[in-house]
């Protein structure tokens, strides 16, 4: 077997409304061979995935799949199914599979199998076709090594679960997400003019200043003191002397920390002696040259998240530390709590892993223990001074035992910094009494906050802090700008003339077309470029307020479309469409898929049968609006007669028709691109526009009045090339997959 082709389907397609990973295997001498033809593999294959005995298949039941394998399947469905397998034992929750042979192509069958991430996919495909070869061909295969391999690709890949809390919490609300860059957990939630940005908690809102303040912890205490806010009394200093003189001045133990760090790095707490000041002076150097010598407040470490105005979690953090059993050393108790497997390596997990480094085993020596010790039955041990997550602690929700004033105060804190999410640390001896009350203090306030702490909390209630900032970003609707997406031939002219009229209306209008991509009438891209990255250009620019998508079936057949769903699709005609070595049949259902992505309205024409019969397709609740150059044909009267909505020629005028009332718009002569109305299928055309922006709540006054000042300035007379003539090479590659 071998891989001929594959390519990621990035929304909806003809095989699936979701994104989807397709590859084209030869399955060469495994032609034609059943499950059952070769003595061994069904279970040479499930010892080696066992997991597969959770399939369902066709049969939707659990062990479906293990059946068809005792009854004889195809090797192509195998494979399909070991590469759903693959990618969920190496951490991406998919499901969806279909495979299918290519006519006229023998040996060849389609995969098709859901995916969270393309690189992912591909690996699990290969893996898949080589683990079912060699089992077919009783062979060895390392199935640890191809999971590890996955597994390292789906790290790799994985964004950090600050970042994943948000972005999950957007899809629930069907907030669009686009991930802007793999390398950093940049994303874009929502469309245009009405999208916001987040990178982990740091979001669009967030004020650079604010961030500024809140890294340099001096200048933030002092603005904290100055707004009556308890913190610590402390000073910046440069040498061991001046340490030393600080700490004295303290009178009593001190936290010794760096000026600019963050998550705990370079940070000791309880240092009561020259001799583990010097030492922690020479730690938090280590991170800048400034470190904060500040007086030591008792009690227990908390992390107070604010959002917006209002507090929206509170934890109680512990620092890491294991409890003797009084018969394993203390390297014992950290291998078997990093035995949990909510811990990893890195921010990804619910609890970080333990370490023993430098900083463990000093802590270790304050107390009189080392790492080979066996501390008493009962014993707590501690392995850090300070609380962070990052460095091993846990985290106990206290969202509901937080006193009212010290709820106020944080607040204040993070308004007074200027941050809009804030994760304030504050510490104190019972977070349900005043800081003031118990000399408790707030200690730091930090700009992008983690929030695994209060989404996944070691003990308490989970808080969904990730739907918080989706809501103080999205107070109100689901960051959509209105999408209209346009199919069939004469599509960038109707796309153009909506976007010209929508501009003189005083829209900002994106429009990704083969003529290119305009944003606010400009072009900023020629229109050589692949659909899906125009249509990303526009739904990621700034200003845009109407997006307008030129879809063709050969995008569609390539990448699926670029957009979950629209608010208006237009269909000019099935048989419209540049064919080239496809029947109509087949593009009809190409441009179902837009149909079926249309969620208000959709245009179609009356006069092409194909694409009348597309109506059937649409979603419930979505209407249909037809367009139609013989108003007397069965569709469209039978239509407007039942109180529908349509367009057409009536008198030499564009007609909009709701029911029984007929509103005038146009002028067909009007209209430059039409010749006077002898080019019918301008008209046509025409028509469309109208229709779409009628849909998209244009007053008719206006679509009649800017329609006919729109001059259509394409490749010919009319924006458009001959309909008629003969695909390009690089279409008929395109619609070939």
């Amino acid at each position: 077997m071998r891989v001929t082709e594959r390519r990621a389907l990035r929304g909806p397609n003809v095989h699936s409304r979701r994104p989807c990973f397709l590859a084209i295997v030869d399955l060469e001498e495994l032609d034609g061979v059943a499950s059952t033809a070769i003595p061994g593999f069904v279970d040479r294959l499930l010892a080696l995935l066992p997991s597969l005995a959770e399939h369902r298949c066709s049969r939707r039941r659990r062990g479906g799949f293990v059946e068809r394998l005792h009854e004889g399947t195809y090797m192509a469905h195998i494979v399909e199914h070991v590469a759903i397998d693959l990618q969920v034992l190496a951490g991406h929750a998919v499901g969806f599979g279909k495979t299918r042979h290519l006519r006229g192509m023998p040996r060849h069958y389609r995969i098709v199998v859901s995916y969270r991430a393309e690189a992912v996919a591909s690996a699990a495909i290969d893996a898949a076709v080589d683990l079912v070869q060699r089992t077919a061909r009783a062979e060895p295969f390392d199935s640890a090594a191809a999971l590890a391999e996955l597994r390292r690709l789906v790290a790799r890949s994985a964004i950090g679960p600050s970042t994943r809390a948000i972005v999950e919490a957007a899809e629930r609300r069907r907030i669009p997400v686009l991930r802007l860059t793999d390398e950093a957990n940049l994303f874009q939630l929502g469309w245009g003019h009405r999208q916001q940005r987040i990178q982990a908690t740091l979001t669009s809102r967030t004020n650079h200043v604010a961030v500024g303040i809140a890294s340099d912890k001096e200048l933030t205490k002092r603005l904290l003191a100055e707004a009556g806010i308890p913190v610590p009394r402390g000073r910046v200093v440069k040498t061991l002397d001046a340490a030393r003189a600080a700490a004295h001045a303290a009178c009593g133990a001190v936290v010794v920390k760096p000026l600019n760090g963050n998550q705990g790095k370079g940070v000791t707490t309880g240092v009561a002696d020259d001799g583990a000041l010097a030492t922690a002076f020479e730690r938090a150097q280590a991170h800048g040259r400034s470190v904060i010598v500040e007086e030591h407040i008792a009690g227990d470490d908390y992390r107070v998240l604010v959002v917006g105005a209002r507090m929206v979690a509170a934890a109680r953090r512990v620092p890491p530390e294991v409890v003797g059993d009084g018969a394993s050393s203390v390297r014992a108790l950290v291998d078997a709590a990093n035995r949990d497997p909510r811990r990893g390596e890195g921010h990804g997990n619910v609890l970080t892993t333990i370490r023993l480094d430098a900083a463990a085993l000093e802590e270790l020596a304050r107390h009189g223990l080392d790492a080979d010790a066996v501390p008493a039955a009962g014993r707590v041990v501690r392995l850090r001074g300070n609380a962070n997550l990052s460095t091993g602690g846990t985290a106990a929700d206290v969202t509901a035992l937080v006193h009212s004033e010290t709820e106020r105060a944080c607040v204040r804190a993070a308004r007074t910094i200027g941050l809009d999410v804030a994760g304030i640390d504050l510490v104190c001896s019972d977070i349900g009494e005043p800081l003031g009350a118990q000399r408790g203090a707030i200690v730091e306030v930090n700009a992008a906050p983690g929030i695994r702490m209060h989404e996944h909390p070691s003990q308490g209630e989970p808080r969904a802090v990730g739907r918080a900032i989706v809501e103080s970003l999205f107070p109100e609707g689901n960051g959509r700008i209105p999408v209209l997406a346009i199919t069939g031939g004469g599509s960038t002219t109707v796309a153009l003339a909506v976007a010209d009229v929508l501009q003189r209306m005083g829209r900002v209008t994106g429009v990704a077309c083969s003529d290119g991509v305009r944003i606010g009438g400009e072009r900023v891209l020629d229109g050589d470029a692949d659909e899906h990255h125009m249509a990303r250009s526009v739904l990621a620019a700034p200003e845009v307020e109407v997006a307008l998508l030129e879809t063709t079936c050969a995008g569609i057949l390539k990448r699926g479309l670029a957009i979950d769903r629209c608010d208006v699709g237009v269909v000019l005609g099935v048989e419209r469409e540049r064919v080239g070595e496809h029947g109509v049949a087949t593009l009809a259902r190409v441009q179902g898929v837009l149909v079926e992505a249309t969620r208000r309205v959709v245009v179609l024409n009356a006069d092409d049968v194909r694409c009348a019969a597309l109506a059937g397709r649409a979603r419930r609740g979505a209407e249909i609006v037809w367009f139609s150059l013989r108003p007397e044909d069965g569709v469209f009267a039978r239509h407007v007669g039942g109180g529908g909505r349509g367009v057409y020629e009536r008198d030499g005028m564009l007609t909009w028709a709701e029911g029984a009332r007929q509103v005038p718009l146009v002028a067909v002569s009007a209209l430059p691109p039409t010749r006077g109305g002898s080019a019918r299928r301008h008209v046509a055309e025409a028509m469309a526009a109208c229709a779409a922006l009628l849909a998209l709540g244009a007053p008719a006054e206006h679509v009649a009045r800017e329609l006919a000042a729109f001059t259509s300035s394409g490749r010919d007379a009319a924006g458009e090339p001959d309909c008629d003539a003969a695909p390009t090479h690089a279409e008929r590659e395109a619609l070939a997959v």
